[in-house]
């Protein structure tokens, strides 16, 4: 009987693990979910990646309206392996249930948007590595790209614009 309940409260934990990931994507604004969207899509294609990756929680976003239907977007997040192999058609998850066995992955993007579509100028920035092996000359090498003036539009930097909610 105890074993049943330990199983029940574990089930339970990973599912509101993955309705509170799908949630939160969800609560992004349109222009974040494409850039999360264009991570995944990136680390879910790499050859050394088995386990279909998806988004987990964002830990900081940011955005500079640049004018004229253009803005410049920053957000860093987790992305979280699931139980899902490489090549499910249309994980998500609600279908796919989060790994607790294997790292995060922390990413930090940054891109243009014009009319809320990505730009392929300046190039978008996507900076995904497994959290144990992000340092904080990596972080500062990340942070330092998506300040560079290409990103700014002659704003004082894309980190210190306005915090998203």
């Amino acid at each position: 009987m105890a074993v049943f309940l330990l199983l029940v409260l574990v089930s339970t934990g990973v599912f509101l693990d993955t309705a509170e990931a799908q949630e939160d994507l969800n609560k992004l604004p349109d222009s974040y979910r494409k850039g999360v969207e264009l991570a995944v899509e990136q680390i879910n294609s790499h050859q050394g990646i088995r386990s279909v990756f998806l988004f987990f929680k964002s830990l900081d976003k940011s955005d500079i309206d640049g004018g004229f239907g253009v803005s410049y977007i920053y957000h860093h997040f987790y992305l979280k392996a699931t139980k899902c192999s490489k090549g499910t058609a249309n994980a998500s998850p609600t279908k796919c249930a989060f790994r607790n066995d294997r790292p995060l992955i922390d990413c930090g993007i940054c891109y243009k948007t014009f009319g809320g579509e990505i730009q392929s100028e300046p190039k978008p920035y996507v900076h995904c590595l497994h959290k144990p092996q992000l340092t904080q000359e990596l972080l500062n090498t990340r942070v330092e790209h998506c300040t560079k003036e290409s990103y700014s539009n002659g704003s004082p930097s894309l980190l210190a614009a306005r915090k998203g909610s």
